[in-house]
């Protein structure tokens, strides 16, 4: 989770664009539920969206083969902007507010604004919202009490905290957000929002299933409707898959991310029985949900190097290396840069303190299979990033 960005709301109730313009000869879809098992349409309730320009052109697999390919071999997309204020406000304090620290990529994103908060002079208070709404704004209320010099929000959409976003903003604090709400740059509250464009991550991971199948994926996707990034993702993901002709989607199940080791052991030992073998992908908008997946592919005697395969979109954490590396029930992740996505949080508030608008950088996601893993926990694409950053900074 990748992964990866988020409020609680109906699936309904997403402000996001509405016209579909997509004509697919796609494979028809398999159960839509929830993870209770209730059998409620989680999907139908959602309006559709427009992917049409995240989706293969001619022949699928042969598209979604150059795009592999073209990832896992990328060095562009991770080099920010070599112009900026230097450094404000020396020995700053900065709040990092993240929707739950126990999360692999909102705590290693953490990580990079506390280094990068070291380099430009400031220090770093954390505030862990312990994955629930109440947890959000208890410690979102908390930071504001402390009187930072700015805020950082690591992993909640900021409608959910409006009015004590507004309140920051009244006391002339400004907040920046990393997978705050699925779109980059000012919104909602924020000075900017900073994260990989979750289309393109959902690309890259429907692109590996197309083309490690070879056209015939069997594809069961996992999201999390409380926050409109893992439905976005998780809704592309499904059309991508959807417009490959031979490929299909046998369930797209809404369960939550935090109750991921508990929930998911039984439900791939129900979609094992349901599907057999046709189910050949487990898909799912954070690398959260295959931890508690392992548990019952071993109980079904499946071959670890085998299907079903598990790809993430987002974010790329060491859990989910080490099983790639090893081969062990995950195939791929499609990983942020998230250090240098933590160094970038710390350059936005800089330009925030100066008066300044935000960067517009956006980095690229990388698709990591093993033949690309990283030997470490993260993947810290060498850009340079760091020394880039220090100089505009005049450090």
């Amino acid at each position: 989770m990748t992964i990866t960005t988020k409020r609680r709301v109906l699936l309904a109730a997403l402000a996001l664009p509405v016209a579909l313009t997509l004509s697919l000869t796609a494979c028809s879809s398999g159960s839509v539920g929830n993870a209770s098992g209730s059998g409620g349409d989680a999907a139908s309730a959602a309006p559709e969206q427009d992917f049409s320009s995240i989706l293969p052109t001619g022949d699928a697999v042969e598209f979604s083969k150059e795009l592999v390919e073209k990832s896992l071999t990328a060095s562009e997309g991770f080099t920010p902007p070599g112009t900026g204020p230097t450094a404000q406000k020396p020995g700053a304090r900065i709040a990092y507010v993240g929707s739950d620290l126990t999360n692999g990529g909102i705590n290693t994103v953490g990580e990079g604004v506390t280094e990068a908060a070291a380099a430009i002079g400031w220090s770093v208070d954390s505030y862990d919202g312990k994955a629930s709404a109440q947890g959000r704004s208890d410690a979102l209320n908390q930071a504001i009490a402390a009187q930072p010099a700015a805020i950082i929000l690591g992993g909640f959409d900021p409608t959910e905290q409006a009015a004590t976003i507004a309140s920051a903003e009244s006391a002339g604090i400004p907040v920046i957000g990393w997978h705050a709400g699925p779109a980059t740059g000012p919104g909602n509250g924020l000075f900017t929002n900073v994260t990989t464009d979750p289309l393109t991550v959902s690309q890259l991971a429907g692109a590996y299933a197309v083309a490690d199948s070879n056209g015939t994926a069997g594809a069961a996707i996992f999201t999390d409707g409380q926050y409109d990034i893992a439905v976005l993702k998780a809704d592309a993901m499904k059309a991508y898959i959807e417009a490959c002709s031979g490929c299909s989607v046998l369930s797209y199940q809404d369960s939550p991310i935090a109750e991921a080791d508990q929930r998911m052991p039984g439900l791939i030992s129900n979609l094992l029985q349901e599907n057999g073998d046709k189910l050949t992908y487990l898909m799912a908008i954070n690398g959260n949900y295959f931890g508690g997946a392992q548990q019952a592919l071993r109980a079904a005697g499946k071959d670890p190097a085998g299907t079903p395969k598990s790809v993430a979109a987002g974010d790329g954490d060491a859990a989910e290396f080490q099983r790639i590396r090893s081969v062990d029930y995950q195939a791929a992740t499609v990983a942020e840069p998230l250090l240098l996505q933590g160094w970038q949080l710390i350059d936005e508030a800089n330009r925030a303190l100066a008066g300044e608008e935000w960067s517009g950088f956006v980095a690229a996601p990388a698709l990591i299979t093993k033949q690309n893993v990283p030997t470490g926990d993260t993947y810290d694409p060498a850009s340079g990033y760091r020394d880039i950053y220090k100089k505009v900074w005049g450090k």
